[in-house]
């Protein structure tokens, strides 16, 4: 994690961070770790957990309260009946994670602004980039996945995904060691037939049969090589009017990535 802060530059003096706590394993892990942060960063940064209560039947939010008082932690959970919105505008077969997060999103941007947070932090980690990358290519013929840091459209919140290089084998495994007291996803975690399940179950199968799939896709994202794809606007604003062909040391041509271990250090 600390790693990806440096890398993009996630984390300034004085930065107040919203970190967005679903009650999942790898919100809480993103949580814990900054918290941890921000006793021995070089630089001093506050940290404020935020959970939505979205109105799901039977929300045992009373979990996540009690472990965040038992930390002493500066926490905040709001009432927004989301639930309500998103089961009446989407038909029951399809699927509700799309409208979901934006409204999700668009609630932590606004408390953001109140709470004076110069970031917000979310818990995305490697597996889900590389699942957006598989289905932006798949299903929406885009070549796109999660920016570790980006602005958001209303120009003035800033969005990081401190564990981006985190696998969620590991954050899973973290999780079981700290006993988080998780909240299930009761709304879109109980629908089987997603793209995203779908991208997810593709996956696991090749890292069965290869493994390091997932993190030489990781790798890839960060080892681009523009004049090899077909962006005709890409090419222009670089300046490109031709691809040359790459050579390994040994003079012969290569299609090899660079090793993950190597890239991820800022080697390559």
């Amino acid at each position: 994690m600390s790693r990806a802060i440096t890398d993009f530059e996630m984390i300034a003096e004085g930065d107040r961070i919203m970190c967005a706590v679903s009650g999942g394993k790898d919100s809480y892990a993103m949580h814990m770790l900054l918290v941890d942060l921000a006793r021995r960063a070089p630089v001093r940064f506050s940290v404020i957990a935020v959970n939505i209560d979205q109105g799901h039947p039977g929300y045992p939010g009373h979990l996540l309260r009690d472990y965040m008082a038992g930390g002493n932690h500066e926490f905040m959970m709001v009432a927004e009946d989301t639930y309500s919105i998103v089961t009446e505008k989407i038909p029951e077969n399809k699927t509700y994670c799309s409208l979901c997060s934006r409204l999700r999103r668009g609630i932590l941007y606004r408390l953001a602004q109140e709470l004076g947070c110069t970031k917000i932090a979310l818990g995305h980690h490697r597996d889900d980039a590389i699942n957006t990358l598989m289905l932006n290519l798949v299903f929406a013929g885009q070549l796109k996945a999660m920016p570790p840091k980006l602005i958001a459209d209303d120009g003035r919140n800033v969005v990081i995904r401190p564990l981006i290089y985190c696998a969620e084998d590991d954050l899973a495994a973290f999780s079981t060691e700290m006993a988080f007291p998780i909240i299930p996803c009761d709304l879109c975690g109980s629908q089987e037939n997603l793209q995203r399940k779908a991208i997810s179950r593709l996956l696991a199968d090749l890292e069965s049969r290869s493994p390091g799939v997932r993190q030489n896709m990781l790798a890839a994202l960060g080892n681009v090589r523009p004049s090899h794809l077909f962006d005709k606007g890409l090419w222009r604003k670089l300046g490109l009017e031709v691809a040359h062909e790459a050579a390994d040391v040994d003079g012969t041509a290569s299609e090899n990535v660079v090793p993950p271990t190597r890239l991820l250090r800022g080697t390559a």
